[in-house]
């Protein structure tokens, strides 16, 4: 074992040789495609770009102009933070670490069915972060399976951590992830910890990056009013290409959206892979319920409790608690992310069902809280992700009726506006700092068409939940009746959404 773990390297390194076959690799990856849009553009008529005529109109109609605009505004304000705004808050928070600390950083680490090669980094990774901030510390690993006990044990002892660091082994009974959390919380709070003592809350697949408590823990101190906050993240995929790619590229998003909602303190999200918060909320017996017992109440569907969506809960709780989040972007933590099934579709599906319903299922109670308490563009956003799901299929319906109508050129014509609109909004998301790849406008356009048909799948459906890893369900112990009600209920709603989309289409086509 030690061995294996002499030998494990971190997530970024990677040799030169490597990085020059891949950069060569997608030198060649964007010549084809853009060598794609020059063959279209010279097989479409000229007819197909004078303005005023009905396919221009339809190719930049208010739709577009509507969607790119809020992608507009986001970016404007993840800009406006990554090199105005935040600059100035890196400064501060340099200044407060130099003569201040902690009293206690306490790392709660949860670990349930994930491979051994992947849990010996992390923990050597936690335990060499420990070490290394200089803080007072204790690792709080909550888990479920003896092996995992005896491995982290094997890590800390190679380790031998100075005095100041201590190891605490909290195991459930693998009952969920929400159950190791809040044990892992209740742990916390038998120390007692002081008013300025930190809790980093790690998922037991992600690696921290040298220097994140760092370069986190000062801004705790620096911004009374955030109750927690997130970093940047890299990711390692042990799956296909185009799955590797996709990962990269939502978490090039991922990045500009943070930096875009951290602008007026409102992150959407408290992501489970390493968020930081102040050890008097996770003690607060009101936080660890909510995440531990978080609920919904649906008019339909009924009561049922939340199996997935952690990150979300604990957002609600301290937006509810009245607290800010923030976002760190010059802090990293680097994912392995083990794809549940090595198809392509139908992982992507997967992940996406398990990804959205667990922001739907947030959604409603998060625009309850109010524009007051969120702030009108948070307010806004939140609103948004209701319609998105509809309009982000609207110009492909309206191609193809319009192709099956008068002419196959509104669906060429509309190949290439998706072309060249993901292009541009590819070389945006070099603004991230994360590596753009040449299939990612393929992948921003399949997560739009794909994701939009399994947001509106989840919505009418948000009772059905998964952990896409340990294939565990949510079991609401429901009578025969109830769940063919709600079987047959979310199908019928469904049928009837989409007639009314297929109705609108239609009727606007009939113009």
């Amino acid at each position: 074992m030690f061995g294996l773990l002499s030998t494990l390297p971190r997530l970024r390194d990677v040799p030169p040789t490597s990085r020059l076959r891949s950069a060569i690799a997608d030198l060649g990856g964007w010549i084809v495609y853009v060598g794609s849009l020059v063959a279209l553009v010279l097989v479409l008529p000229r007819e197909a770009f004078v303005p005023g005529s009905r396919i221009y109109v339809f190719a930049i109609g208010i739709l577009g102009l509507w969607r790119y605009g809020l992608r507009g505004v986001h970016f404007v304000r993840s800009m406006l933070f990554l090199h105005v705004t935040y600059p100035r808050m890196r400064r501060k928070a340099d200044k407060i670490a130099a003569t201040s600390a902690p009293s206690h950083v306490y790392f709660l680490v949860t670990s349930f069915r994930i491979e051994t090669g992947t849990t010996a980094m992390v923990y050597r990774a936690v335990i060499d972060e420990a070490i290394a901030c200089g803080f007072a510390a204790t690792i709080v690993a909550s888990i479920v399976e003896m092996g995992d006990q005896r491995l982290i044990l094997e890590i800390w002892e190679r380790a031998q951590p100075p005095d100041r660091v201590r190891l605490k082994l909290v195991r459930i009974a693998g009952t969920g992830k929400r159950d190791g959390l809040a044990l892992g919380f209740r742990s916390i709070s038998r120390d007692m910890p002081a008013a300025d003592a930190v809790v980093a809350v790690i998922d037991g697949d992600t690696l921290l990056e040298p220097g994140v408590i760092a370069r986190t823990v000062p801004f705790l101190k620096l911004l009374p009013t955030v109750g927690g906050l997130t970093t940047n993240e890299f990711c390692k995929v042990q799956g296909s290409y185009a799955m590797s790619e996709w990962h990269k590229m939502r978490f090039a998003q991922r990045h500009l959206n943070m930096c875009s909602m951290a602008l007026t303190r409102r992150v959407l999200t408290l992501t489970g892979r390493m968020s930081l918060f102040r050890a008097d909320i996770v003690t607060d017996a009101r936080f660890i319920y909510d995440v531990q017992h978080d609920a919904l109440d649906h008019w339909r569907l009924g009561r049922f409790k939340f199996l997935t969506g952690d990150d979300k809960s604990t957002w609600y709780s301290l937006m509810r608690l009245g607290w800010d989040t923030y976002y760190v972007p010059d802090a990293a933590v680097s994912t392995v992310e083990h794809p549940p099934d090595p198809r392509f579709f139908v992982a992507s599906r997967q992940l996406m069902f398990r990804w959205y319903g667990n922001s739907l299922r947030q959604n409603s109670r998060a625009l309850g809280l109010g524009p007051r308490r969120l702030g009108w563009f948070t307010y806004y956003v939140l609103f948004d992700q209701r319609i998105l799901m509809w309009t982000g299929l609207l110009g492909l319906a309206f191609a193809i009726a319009a192709s099956v109508q008068f002419s196959i050129l509104y669906l060429l014509t509309f190949i290439l506006w998706v072309g060249i609109t993901r292009l541009l909004m590819s070389l945006v998301l070099m603004a991230s700092g994360h590596r753009v790849g040449p299939m990612f406008p393929v992948l921003l356009y399949y997560n739009q068409v794909v994701g939009s048909l399994t947001k509106i799948s989840v919505f009418f459906n948000l009772d059905r939940q998964s952990w896409t890893r340990q294939k565990t369900v949510l079991d609401r112990d429901l009578d025969t009746f109830q769940r063919g009600f709600n079987r047959w209920s979310s199908a019928a709603m469904i049928f009837s959404a989409a007639s009314v989309f297929a109705a609108v289409v239609l009727c606007v086509m009939s113009f």
